[in-house]
């Protein structure tokens, strides 16, 4: 196989401790990750799992305490601000709640000429590139002048992908990008990110808690657990027949419109659960006693 264009391995994220006597947070444990070009790799998990540091991690945003993170043949782990922005032509993203992510004083077209005019471009050539954006989204041209307020949820989570497709990037990282929305628009902005991927040739690394997204959009998908990467593999093979515990309390935690079958699933996904407190309190308990001795 080809050379990943990001490949994460050992990833370790610890936070300091915050006041005296407090304890340094350990975010991320010996994670490893690829993503190829052109593709989508999901990664998914309850919150406080640990998937939108991994994402910080690779956009610089995260202190990487061990490991490393490499794009491209490029070890991006520990740049300074300037190598940093220098690589933003190259890594974009896509955050959770598109209208804090814009800019409410700012038209679509400002919005969208920004990291253009930073980097040089003339104003009618950036004018032109701004219309070939909204185009790519489906968003009308008219929609240049008019501001953030004035656009849907779904309509302003358009804008804010045409903004990260704006310098060309090899890889986006999608944090959460659909979770404010409601199902119907879900599954368009989804779409639309699989239409961008199937022409562009960019990559995903695609943050979710909902197992039914990543399996919609994903090639493959990793599965975190308490900072921890406890399942990677085929898309198809990890969302419908999970081989993890975690991640089989994660499938069964979606909704099935049988009411016998729903019942059976909130059944299975108690056991599942309660099976897993117990192990995490043995684990706790020989933790403890190794301490001791």
């Amino acid at each position: 196989m080809n050379t990943p264009l990001l490949d994460i391995r050992d990833l370790d994220v610890i936070y300091p401790a915050h006041g005296f006597g407090g304890t340094p947070f350990h975010a991320l444990k010996k994670v490893s990750v690829d993503v190829h070009a052109g593709e989508t790799v999901g990664l998914v998990g309850e919150s406080g799992s640990g998937k939108t540091t991994m994402g910080r991690a690779v956009l610089g945003l995260a202190p990487v305490s061990a490991g490393s993170v490499t794009y491209d043949g490029r070890d991006i782990g520990h740049l300074h601000r300037r190598e940093r922005r220098a690589l933003a032509s190259e890594i974009q993203v896509v955050f959770q709640d598109p209208y804090s992510s814009l800019n409410p004083a700012m038209t679509i077209a400002q919005i969208l000429a920004e990291p253009l005019t930073v980097r040089g471009v003339d104003t009618k050539t950036a004018r032109e590139r701004v219309r070939a954006l909204l185009e790519q989204v489906h968003l009308p041209s008219n929609s240049m002048d008019r501001l953030p307020r004035e656009f849907s949820g779904g309509q302003r989570q358009r804008i804010a992908i045409a903004r990260a497709l704006a310098l060309d990037p090899k890889l986006i990282v999608c944090d959460e990008p659909v979770s404010a929305l409601d199902l119907s628009t879900q599954a368009r902005v989804l779409d639309l990110f699989i239409e961008i991927q199937e022409r562009t040739g960019v990559a995903y690394l695609f943050v979710s808690h909902d197992l039914a997204v990543v399996r919609h959009i994903s090639h493959r998908v990793a599965v975190m657990y308490q900072g921890e990467i406890v399942e990677f593999g085929d898309g198809d093979q990890v969302t419908a027949r999970p081989e993890h515990p975690y991640t089989q309390r994660l499938f069964l935690a979606s909704p099935v419109p049988d009411p016998d079958r729903q019942e059976q699933r909130r059944a299975d996904r108690q056991r599942l659960l309660a099976a897993q407190q117990q192990a995490d309190e043995q684990a706790g308990a020989a933790g403890s006693g190794g301490a001791a001795a």
